[in-house]
């Protein structure tokens, strides 16, 4: 059992001493950091409620003995369970925005905030009245739009009723129950007849191979939001097959598919997806106008596959 020594008084001996044994343990960073340093002053801070850019000279302050309690048993979780900083936290950041997560949903992480930031220039041609956030977990892509367009109708669509939950919550949080709704949804099945501009959709996607081989972090992840058949594009299939149908005359569609790029791009190879590229990191996002689903809508329903969910 991982018990950090009672000569740990100040913030900064915390800080370091997780960062040696994250080290020690090898523990695994992805899901909101991407190093020891900044998962441990994540977690130390985030833990008692102090603010992430707080000045390095209060890292001297001495803690409360139920402080240190506190945190010895954070830091135990996430290195002998696993456990994401995010989970144990309940928040995480997207976009420069405060979400809540727990185990229902993942920890949001995908590059598609950069796009977010920058209104989706130059590919979207129009301030889009219509958003919809398919597969949206916690709700974290639609309502970052909803930040972006603030006159935009925006619908967070999901299959899981555990995920919609903790999107309310957040649509709550942010005071966006007036233009930001969820709605229960296996793809498109639950949205017929309805159009956007703009869809947006971070889906499972994750092939059988990287699912058995994923660090431990990962599964405190509900599986339905990560593995999504042999080739991880069960439900992506399905999504370009009726993508036309629910995009408007100048819609846009943005999809990550993470490291099944390789398999959309086998599968489809007589399509011009549009591979975004990011400044911040990431990759395995495609982008394709409403005109290019509907020129493509045969090839895609040909090729469209049932399900293994």
């Amino acid at each position: 059992m991982i018990v950090s020594p009672s000569r740990l008084q100040t913030l900064r001996d915390y800080i370091r001493w997780a960062v040696s044994r994250f080290h020690e343990h090898e523990v695994y960073f992805g899901h909101g950091t991407d190093n020891a340093w900044d998962e441990a002053r994540l977690l130390v801070l985030g833990g008692l409620h102090l603010p992430w850019a707080m000045a390095d000279a209060y890292l001297d302050c001495r803690l409360e003995e139920a402080e240190c309690l506190h945190l010895n048993e954070l830091l135990r979780r996430r290195i002998e369970e696993r456990v994401p900083a995010a989970y144990l936290l309940g928040e995480a950041w997207f976009c420069g925005l405060p979400f809540i997560v727990d185990e229902r949903v993942l920890v949001p992480r995908s590059p598609i905030a950069e796009y977010i930031e920058r209104q989706f220039a130059p590919w979207l041609p129009k301030t889009p009245a219509r958003i919809l956030d398919l597969c949206t977990g916690s709700g974290c892509i639609g309502i970052a739009c909803a930040y972006e367009f603030p006159d935009a109708e925006v619908v967070l669509a999901d299959l899981s009723y555990d995920a919609l939950e903790v999107a309310n919550l957040n649509i709550e949080q942010h005071e966006l129950e007036g233009r930001v709704y969820t709605v229960q949804s296996d793809g498109f099945d639950g949205l017929p007849g309805q159009r956007f501009d703009l869809i947006v959709s971070n889906p499972p996607y994750v092939d059988l191979e990287d699912f058995a081989s994923m660090p431990d972090e990962y599964q405190h992840e509900p599986e339905l939001g990560l593995a999504c058949g042999d080739d991880g594009l069960d439900l992506v299939r399905r999504m370009l097959a009726e993508a036309a149908d629910h995009l408007t005359d100048d819609g846009l569609l943005v999809v990550e598919v993470g490291n099944s790029q390789v398999h959309v791009e086998a599968l489809y190879p007589e399509v011009d997806f549009t591979w975004l590229e990011f400044q911040r990191g990431g990759h395995g996002v495609f982008l394709l106008a409403a005109q290019q689903c509907r020129e493509h809508q045969a090839l895609f329903r040909q090729r469209l596959v049932p399900t293994g969910r």
